[in-house]
């Protein structure tokens, strides 16, 4: 189950004490480099979500910087859909004193990128928390599927990649 926070949808990232935005690249994240994260910085496993040959890691930087990750997201392809296992900004960038804001909302934008690509017509599916459900259909226009599981489709997928990439 998910559990990440849409703060802001934003061009790239932002800074949110100046307000300044800088531009953002998604990478494929290599395991090997794994060694580099701090265990107490990240929530999840991501040397394990790496290692599964069935997901790709992908990680969130700066064009100024980046050896810096912002946040990661693990996805895989499925016959119709990209299916959004992970998604985690880095520790600097949760909660109340979060130094850059659209980091999730950038991740997500990136995964419906992967979707058209794959000419899935932009759908993530994911699996919720529910008390999120309700905080992502508004931020980011998802639509429950069944029980927890939600979707975000065409228009809405659509929207998210065109403020994302230009």
């Amino acid at each position: 189950m998910l559990e990440f926070e849409i703060d802001k949808l934003t061009n790239s990232i932002e800074s949110s004490i100046s307000g300044e935005t800088f531009e953002t690249v998604v990478l494929p994240f290599d395991v090997s480099k794994t060694r580099f994260l701090k265990k107490k910085d990240w929530i999840f496993n991501w040397k394990e979500e790496a290692e599964n040959e069935l997901r790709s890691v992908y990680k969130l930087v700066t064009n100024q910087n980046p050896k810096i990750i912002h946040g990661l997201v693990s996805i895989s392809i499925n016959q119709d859909h990209v299916f959004l296992h992970l998604v985690e900004s880095a520790k600097f960038n949760k909660g109340s004193e979060k130094l850059y804001l659209g980091v999730a909302g950038n991740l997500i934008a990136f995964a419906c990128k992967i979707a058209f690509e794959n000419g899935f017509n932009g759908t993530v599916v994911f699996d919720s928390k529910t008390k999120l459900i309700t905080h992502y259909q508004l931020s980011i226009g998802a639509k429950i599927l069944i029980g927890n599981r939600m979707f975000i489709d065409f228009k809405e997928a659509n929207s998210l990649v065109k403020h994302y990439f230009k």
